[in-house]
């Protein structure tokens, strides 16, 4: 058994991960501030006992270090983020403290504990800001430019893990996430546009796409992205590693298959599309088997109907 730690612990992606760990031995430390991670998605992990412990902290916090050098994670998974493109674009300053002074402070902490590695969860929604070929390859990255605030901070802890491996030995995978998707996505939040049109959908209600709907983004399951964490704890070491279909899929795609689903009959409501989105984006997958031996392996309509059963539950 070795002890982990997860950063954004209580959050949609964090606290599948935290499952997933604690149901293959491992003990794990889970780290939230609950800004928008929620103590309700930690009811499996409780069940665990004392092989689960949870610290309501902020990841720039002066106590992470004692925290790290009392429970001496093997490996860290850094999660935790602020994780809105809007929201990047209106508070730039606070994007850079979360994302960027908050992934130093962990990567220091783990570097003075003598962490073996830090798992990163990256942006590929956004790392690559609009790419000139598309699926978009992993090689394109260090060229690329960012759209918003949260796609460059979200870049540059990238080059700084690179730096912690050359001068602190501590060894990393980061993992650029599509659009992740899948039960306990907070459907009240901005980053998962298929869980807010379920929910609006289950409650009869108005359903608006931003822009004309034609824009793609690359969907991926939780249950595989969780996975694609889980195969990087012994694989990958210093590799960016692209986490998605390899597939462009509509916002009025993913509009109708939900509509099907819900048994949903009203026409969508159209708005400006925001600053800072990107027009299309899908992520090429052909290093990931390779890297940490990982493909995907849950189909969109089955992955958006078991979210809609999720939901109908909530």
């Amino acid at each position: 058994m070795s002890t982990v730690l997860v950063t954004g612990g209580a959050g949609f992606i964090g606290s599948h991960l935290a499952d997933r760990l604690l149901a293959e031995g491992h003990r794990v430390i889970s780290v939230d501030d609950l800004t928008t991670g929620r103590i309700a998605n930690l009811v499996d992990a409780r069940g665990y006992g004392k092989e689960f412990t949870f610290f309501n902290m902020d990841v720039r916090a002066e106590g992470l270090l004692p925290l790290f050098e009392r429970h001496r994670p093997e490996v860290v998974f850094h999660l935790a983020a602020q994780s809105g493109v809007r929201a990047s674009l209106d508070d730039p300053v606070r994007d850079a403290s979360i994302n960027l002074m908050g992934s130093l402070n962990v990567l220091e902490c783990a570097a003075a504990v003598e962490s073996r590695k830090v798992i990163y969860a990256a942006s590929g929604g956004t790392i690559y800001g609009e790419p000139r070929r598309l699926p978009a390859k992993e090689t394109s990255a260090q060229s690329s430019r960012p759209l918003s605030p949260y796609g460059i901070s979200k870049k540059v802890v990238v080059d700084y893990l690179g730096f912690y491996q050359r001068y602190r030995g501590l060894d990393y995978t980061a993992l650029a996430l599509g659009n992740v998707y899948g039960p306990r996505q907070d459907p009240h939040g901005e980053a998962g546009v298929i869980a807010i049109f379920a929910s609006k959908m289950l409650a009869g209600g108005p359903v608006t796409v931003f822009g004309d709907g034609n824009q793609t983004r690359d969907y991926v399951f939780i249950d595989d992205v969780v996975h694609a964490f889980v195969q990087a704890i012994d694989r990958g070491p210093g590799k960016l590693v692209n986490v998605g279909t390899g597939l462009e899929t509509s916002v009025n795609h993913v509009l109708g298959l939900l509509a099907g689903i819900t048994g949903y009959d009203r026409a969508p409501e159209f708005g400006p599309l925001p600053p800072g989105e990107l027009r299309r984006s899908a992520l090429h997958i052909g290093s990931a088997p390779n890297a940490i031996a990982w493909k995907p392996w849950t189909h969109l309509e089955d992955g958006l109907a078991e979210t809609v059963a999720y939901l109908k539950g909530v």
